[in-house]
């Protein structure tokens, strides 16, 4: 006998997943994975492209120290330059304009000032006005001639027919020729009111005074409203001057040398140049010019001297002192050059001094003996050679043979 079935247990067989519910699950899974591949894919790749990337570093050449050549005279003089001008307006007006300024840059040709111009605008209008009027009285004239042409052939007409006089012919030859005389005369008056014309637009152009060459203004001289002038006009109330501009490319050296020691002096020797302003900054120069005369009282000759290579904290006027150097290195057997670098080259590391000296395109990490501090820069005693740069800046993560990417 077949047994009774339970007809309270749950049927079973309605419970099913649905096969969409399950491929979206799986296909969530997958999304999450792809994501997580593709992220670590996007790390790895910039941590393996910051790794390739070369770091920047400054570099700066190392500067051969010139004291080992013998020292053949000191002397001490300033920096005076060869093109220095007070710019002067060539006509007495007073300033209605003052554009230079002290320290101002200037190009050949600017304006550094003008002058009143109301009369010399004045003489301009009146020699065009005296040229129109000469003109128009050509005009006249010619229509005159063209008349006493006419009356002169009548005449000549009539004289030939018996019936006009001799003396009338010649009045009106006489008329005619005085005209024409009065036409050659009126055109020479208006060359000469061009001319007179060309002089009030020289006048005019004169109330504008402009600099001479590039250079730089140092000294400002005059002052809007007051009356200047190119020649002294007596008393205190009238400049002479607009502005003193010095061409800074023409700085020099000049100095006086005792006339016993004048003979160890020659052109192109070389020289070192040291500012008072300045006493640890050593300035490459050489002999420019020996000037060919002597001063009697104080027994010294005038020596002008160069500079290699110019250098705007280099200003007129400053005191220097100067020494005159020997071709050769002192000593038979010569003493070894010392090395400048920048104070920022030297580095330390467990009590040792060391550079990082870059050659194509790597850095070598290099032991150094350091010297005194020359301004900005630290002597090298040993350790470099000339022609070596040394890395100034971008030290960080730097090491012995790393590839760098170098800028000046």
């Amino acid at each position: 006998m077949e047994p009774q079935r339970n007809k309270t247990a749950p049927d079973l067989s309605a419970l099913r997943i649905q096969e969409g519910a399950r491929r979206g699950g799986k296909s969530k899974w997958l999304r999450w994975f792809a994501a997580a591949i593709g992220l670590l894919l996007i790390v790895s790749g910039a941590v393996f492209g910051f790794k390739g990337r070369k770091p920047v570093v400054g570099v700066a050449p190392v500067q051969v120290e010139t004291e080992a050549r013998e020292v053949l005279l000191n002397a001490s003089g300033y920096v005076t330059p060869r093109r220095r001008a007070t710019i002067a307006a060539k006509i007495t007006g007073r300033v209605t304009q003052m554009i230079a300024d002290e320290g101002m840059h200037v190009r050949e040709g600017q304006v550094l000032a003008t002058l009143d111009e109301s009369d010399a605008r004045v003489r301009l209008d009146s020699a065009k006005a005296d040229r129109e009027a000469t003109a128009a009285a050509l005009k006249d004239l010619q229509v005159q001639v063209e008349n006493a042409d006419r009356e002169l052939r009548r005449t000549q007409a009539l004289q030939k027919q018996g019936v006009s006089s001799t003396q009338a012919l010649d009045l009106a030859r006489t008329a005619d020729d005085s005209l024409r005389a009065k036409i050659t005369l009126t055109g020479e008056q208006i060359k000469a009111a061009e001319e007179r014309i060309r002089v009030a637009r020289q006048d005019l152009d004169n109330c504008t005074v402009r600099a001479p060459y590039t250079g730089i203004v140092v000294s400002k001289d005059a002052q809007v409203g007051e009356m200047v002038s190119p020649i002294s006009a007596g008393g205190g109330f009238t400049r002479t001057g607009i502005a003193t501009v010095v061409d800074m490319q023409s700085l020099e050296i000049e100095v006086d040398v005792n006339e016993s020691y004048i003979a160890r002096v020659r052109e192109s020797m070389p020289v070192t140049a040291i500012l008072d302003a300045y006493p640890d900054w050593k300035i490459p120069a050489k002999v420019r010019t020996v000037i060919p005369t002597a001063d009697r009282q104080k027994a010294t000759v005038k020596v002008r001297i160069s500079f290699i290579q110019l250098d705007p904290r280099i200003l007129p006027d400053m005191g220097v002192k100067v020494t005159f150097l020997g071709d050769e290195p002192k000593g038979a057997q010569g003493s070894a050059a010392r090395m400048l670098v920048p104070q920022t080259a030297v580095r330390s590391e467990n009590g040792s001094s060391i550079v990082f000296v870059y050659h194509d395109g790597a850095v070598e990490r290099r032991a150094v003996r350091i010297g005194d501090a020359r301004g900005s820069n630290r002597e090298i005693v040993a350790g470099l050679a000339d022609g070596d740069q040394v890395v100034v800046s971008g030290f960080d993560g730097l090491h012995d043979g790393a590839q760098v990417v170098a800028k000046p």
